[in-house]
């Protein structure tokens, strides 16, 4: 078996004090990634740097707001600063407001397609200058299979597709610079939010998945590992559906 290894490398992951962003920023520091650990709630950006150190590896702490493109700049500024390069971009930031058409305010519609779609685009930007000196840069974006449509969700599911439609579209402006963009659209992810679901909804969404099963946030994360690493260096513009087979509700 070929090894994954990213010895060497430096990776940005945002929202990176969640849940699903941590344990993607721990599976590249155990391939060897130093990591900068960036969310808006600094103190848990420090729990996720105090988890990587712990197995040895290396993060360093930011609270910046990714939807805000002064504070994005900073961020990238930080990395080359302390690490000297940048290899890898996971757009993982994200977040739901959830409600009907009807229900929902422009605020909730702003807020969500500011922080799943705006800020990746305001990442990327940022980050091209150093990705284009890098031997193997790469830009993931974490979508949802709810980019497919999904009731109470027209702000999610409209940013997530248009994550989807970013990453297509960078895919071809980049692919001569050698950079992949690729994407993964997770489906019902074991997480402490997604068991805070209602029993029912839950057993519902299970139902709707073919493998009758939730997914662990692992499974996302070594489908990011894949996208980082050296296996992956001719595949690019691709939507990757880490979801038991879930074809959308």
């Amino acid at each position: 078996m070929v090894p994954i290894t990213l010895d060497g490398r430096v990776a940005i992951v945002t929202g990176a004090g969640g849940d699903l962003g941590r344990g993607i920023a721990q599976r590249l520091t155990q391939a060897g990634a130093r990591v900068i650990v960036n969310d808006c709630l600094i103190d848990r950006a420090r729990e996720t740097c105090d988890l990587l150190a712990a197995v040895g590896g290396q993060g360093l702490a930011d609270g910046g707001d990714v939807t805000d493109a002064a504070q994005v700049a900073d961020m990238v500024t930080r990395a080359r600063e302390a690490f000297g390069r940048l290899d890898i971009l996971v757009n993982n930031a994200g977040g739901i407001r959830d409600a009907l058409l009807e229900n929902m305010s422009e605020a909730d519609w702003d807020a969500v397609c500011d922080l799943n779609l705006k800020a990746a685009f305001l990442c990327a930007r940022a980050a091209l200058p150093l990705l284009r000196e890098s031997p193997a840069g790469r830009i993931i974006n974490i979508a949802s299979m709810a980019y497919r449509g999904n009731v109470g969700q027209a702000n999610y599911a409209a940013a997530k597709a248009g994550l989807v439609g970013l990453t297509s579209t960078l895919g071809l402006e980049l692919a001569r610079s050698g950079l992949t963009v690729n994407c993964i659209a997770p489906g019902l992810i074991a997480t402490p939010k997604s068991a805070r679901l209602p029993e029912p909804v839950r057993d519902r969404l299970v139902r709707l998945t073919p493998m009758r099963r939730m997914g662990a946030i692992d499974d996302i994360a070594h489908a990011v590992l894949f996208f980082a690493s050296d296996l992956s260096g001719y595949v690019t513009r691709q939507v990757m559906h880490v979801s038991g087979g879930m074809e959308g509700l």
